[in-house]
């Protein structure tokens, strides 16, 4: 990776949990900071945790590493441990979470040392106040309201946890009114997904975010490197390989070069047909400055890299969020025009 040409490289530890394994979590920091002295790049980290699994020894040497740490917080207790039971099932994972983030923050002396995750399952709808309340309960500044998206277990147990996209946007425009009127009454508490678009509607500048470039940032932004070397354009299509799709693999560090991977034909191909101003649709959308194209959800969605629009999950909800944000705009609110650029600054 750090032949890269990139002047910032963030390695982010994930896949299961990463805590399992600690020694090896070190051994990575380590040799990579190693390399980093003679590259002499920006070099950041993250791990992925839910939490249980931490020690203050192992906090203590995160935060020694400068090394962040993201976790999973889908709402109050009750909802949390329906969505991510433990194999223990006496073990109170809630209960357990919160103890840990209050131990990893009073070590590194601040929260903004963790940042979380949701994930919206059938169980949470109905209940994006309770989700938001909760986040803010516990300290965070900031909630990523996100839908659940078709990979791995999320897509195998589809049936018992999914719901209409229709259902999801509905939700997620109550949760976005109903932070807006938090921010309002004094509370500032940012949603993720809309400062997003946000920054790509009201400033000239990009956001990092994978899913909103276009062409997509699969394979150039990130890419993840398995345990057995394999080496897939996002996290998503490692976990599609977990179901024996392996269309996304660009290759193996100990078969491929860094140059057959990253400068070989399928990286060519998958790039271009990201891009949204040659699509179908797409190009004509008059969101299409905003939006990215992302061909490993539309594979996994639709079967193939460029997918239907019409029936696009993806395309269906970020049009209706965008369309919504605009509505916001247009009401020439000063305090929500105060609101979103305070998310922005």
């Amino acid at each position: 990776m750090f032949q890269s040409p990139r002047p910032c490289i963030k390695i982010e530890l994930q896949g299961g949990d990463p805590s399992t394994d600690f020694e090896l979590v070190k051994y990575i920091i380590e040799e990579a900071e190693w390399q980093n002295l003679f590259k002499k790049k920006a070099l950041d980290f993250v791990i992925c945790t839910n939490l249980t699994l931490l020690s203050e020894k192992m906090v203590q040497y995160l935060k020694k590493h400068n090394c962040m740490i993201s976790t999973s917080l889908d709402g109050p207790k009750d909802l949390h441990d329906i969505n991510r039971p433990l194999q223990d099932k006496k073990l109170d994972h809630h209960a357990i979470f919160e103890s840990h983030l209050s131990m990893i923050r009073k070590i590194w002396g601040n929260n903004d040392c963790a940042s979380a995750l949701m994930t919206t399952s059938k169980y949470s709808l109905g209940r994006f106040k309770d989700i938001i309340d909760e986040y803010i309960r516990l300290g965070f500044k900031s909630i990523f309201l996100r839908s659940l998206n078709p990979y791995g277990f999320a897509k195998q147990y589809k049936e018992k946890i999914a719901y209409p996209i229709e259902d999801f946007i509905e939700n997620y425009k109550e949760g976005l009114d109903y932070i807006i009127d938090l921010n309002k009454k004094g509370t500032f508490f940012v949603e993720g997904f809309a400062a997003l678009l946000l920054r790509r509607m009201l400033t000239p500048f990009a956001t990092g975010f994978v899913d909103l470039q276009s062409p997509a940032g699969v394979g150039i932004a990130g890419v993840i490197y398995d345990y057995d070397g394999s080496v897939y354009v996002s996290d998503e299509a490692r976990m599609m390989a977990r179901f024996k799709n392996y269309y996304f693999k660009l290759g193996n560090v100990n078969e491929n070069s860094y140059q057959e991977m990253f400068n070989g034909e399928l990286l060519h191909h998958i790039i271009s047909s990201a891009c949204t101003e040659c699509l179908p649709m797409c190009s004509e959308c008059v969101f299409q400055p905003y939006c990215g194209a992302d061909p490993v959800r539309n594979m996994s969605e639709q079967g193939d890299m460029i997918g239907f629009r019409p029936t696009n999950e993806m395309c269906k909800k970020t049009k209706s969020i965008i369309h919504y944000l605009f509505e916001l705009l247009h009401k020439h609110d000063p305090e929500i025009n105060r609101i979103f650029w305070s998310w922005l600054n």
